[in-house]
């Protein structure tokens, strides 16, 4: 679920690298606990890479958006 892991990204998006890791260890977890994949290591890399892509590109949102916010502070 993309949405998911972008909006994921974008709630602990300030904590970036912990949000990152946390992608990556997650989702595999949660796909290995709902039956959608099994042990192979493959098909487990391959969605810890799709987690990460996907939560980066909200992680890269938050930081966006608070580098705007800060810039608009700090010029006031």
């Amino acid at each position: 679920m993309i949405p998911t892991l972008i909006l994921f990204g974008l709630v602990c998006g300030r904590w970036w690298r912990s949000a990152l890791v946390a992608a990556a260890v997650g989702w595999p977890v949660l796909l290995l606990a709902t039956g959608t994949l099994d042990l192979r290591p493959l098909p487990l890399l391959a969605a810890a890479g799709l987690a990460v892509v996907n939560a980066a590109v909200g992680v890269a949102g938050h930081q966006a958006v608070r580098k705007l916010i800060l810039d608009s502070v700090h010029r006031a």
